[in-house]
């Protein structure tokens, strides 16, 4: 699975804490998602971490559930077929590290050491 290789090819300090998160991979984000994003439309959503971030989290943290990143097939394959400039397996790789940033708390700036999308 594209997702998960991804996950494999992160430097090796994010590996194991991105290997705890879950992968929910579904055709299209349920009306909740949508409502609490404000979104009308399930092609606007392509990926989405739901949970604490990393950064966030402390051992007093009582988990209500794993932390999950959904992947949405429907609007990603949109996307890819919509686009010329890039691959689909780069699509979803970017999406994932994307969805993992906000899982660590990454910057902009540490998003691109790892993702170098306009490569």
């Amino acid at each position: 699975m594209i997702a998960r290789d991804t996950v494999e090819a992160l430097p090796e300090a994010f590996r194991a804490a991105a290997r705890a998160v879950a992968l929910r991979v579904e055709e299209f984000p349920d009306d909740g998602m949508l409502d609490d994003l404000d979104l009308a439309d399930g092609f606007e959503l392509t990926g989405l971490y739901d949970g604490i971030p990393l950064t966030q989290k402390s051992v007093m943290h009582q988990p209500e559930g794993p932390d999950v990143i959904w992947l949405f097939r429907r609007p990603i394959l949109d996307e890819w077929a919509e686009r010329s400039d890039v691959g689909f397996r780069a699509l979803v790789a970017h999406i994932m590290v994307h969805e993992l940033a906000h899982h660590f708390g990454w910057s902009d700036d540490d998003i691109a050491t790892i993702d170098r999308w306009w490569e």
